[in-house]
């Protein structure tokens, strides 16, 4: 039986790098990661060519302008990579006749429900980050039948930059880190969720998958970003690292250039139920995610 051959759009990237980590202990997986200069995501001929040359079975986009403060300045940016290009990807892999899981996020929403978001709960991006990649989740729906679009939150991983690493970071020269309490998501392991991703993929190729649509895939306990920061920091002390005093504000006080949903948390219970995919433990993979990055132990 021949692999699943896997394209990947993104290269750099913490989940690009971690779907790359997780397909290199597969011997049922051959994974082409690719992000420029090989794909240009401005240039739909450069995708073409990559389609084309590595006939995919299914292809996943990781590739996308994540600067989610930085959006408000560069929308033009944000939207060419987060919406015009997931719309062009999503046409050239109709005429390819390939799925596509295309990666979007929890910034689709404005945070005001009580509960977890559902895949179908009502949209309102507060940001330009969140109205690009909304556009994009549009133009894969419209363009595309064989879709999975996949809302992902929090992730984290040694790969990359991300909240865990940007608070190791500055615990390394401030005694004292103000950190939002008021916003609550749910921490995700890259490493867990590119195992995930490929699970879905193998199951949307098999004969008779009918289930394509909006998922939604995230750790299934949820905390404040300051909760998350005192356990970065204490982690690191354990691992002979830098410490800091952790102080919980609001995001008002903070004051970042976007607007972000107070309410980050997305329910995975559809993508459980359907896929048989679950994220959990993502204080232990916190531990181990934390100490390879103070010790510099070999990432996996």
């Amino acid at each position: 039986m021949n692999n699943t051959r896997i394209l990947t759009l993104g290269r750099s990237g913490q989940m690009a790098q971690a779907l790359a980590a997780m397909a290199a202990g597969r011997s049922d997986i051959e994974m082409v990661c690719l992000g420029r200069p090989d794909i240009d995501l401005a240039q739909p001929e450069s995708l073409l060519r990559a389609i084309h040359r590595h006939q995919p079975d299914i292809i996943i986009n990781a590739a996308a302008y994540t600067n989610v403060d930085g959006a408000e300045t560069e929308t033009s940016l944000a939207q060419e990579a987060n919406a015009t290009a997931p719309r062009q990807l999503a046409v050239l892999a109709a005429e390819a006749g390939c799925p596509l899981i295309h990666l979007s996020t929890d910034c689709v929403f404005d945070g005001t429900l009580p509960r977890a978001y559902r895949p179908d709960d009502a949209t309102h991006p507060l940001g330009a980050y969140g109205r690009s990649k909304l556009a994009g989740e549009d133009g894969v729906r419209e363009e595309l039948d064989r879709h999975l679009i996949v809302r992902i939150s929090w992730i984290f991983s040694v790969f990359g930059s991300n909240f865990v690493t940007k608070m190791l970071e500055l615990a390394q020269t401030r005694e004292t880190l103000r950190v939002v309490s008021d916003q609550h998501g749910c921490p995700t392991y890259a490493p867990d969720l590119a195992g995930g991703l490929i699970e879905m993929a193998l199951a949307a190729l098999q004969p008779g998958f009918q289930d394509w649509g909006t998922y939604h895939l995230a750790g299934d306990e949820s905390v404040s970003r300051h909760h998350m920061a005192v356990a970065v920091i204490e982690e690191s002390l354990r691992a002979g690292g830098a410490g800091a005093d952790v102080l919980p504000i609001s995001t008002q006080e903070f004051g970042a250039p976007a607007q972000r949903p107070l309410n980050a948390r997305i329910d995975s219970t559809r993508t459980e139920q359907v896929f048989g995919v679950r994220i959990e433990a993502w204080r232990e993979n916190l531990q181990r995610c934390v100490r390879q990055l103070v010790t510099g132990e070999t990432r996996t």
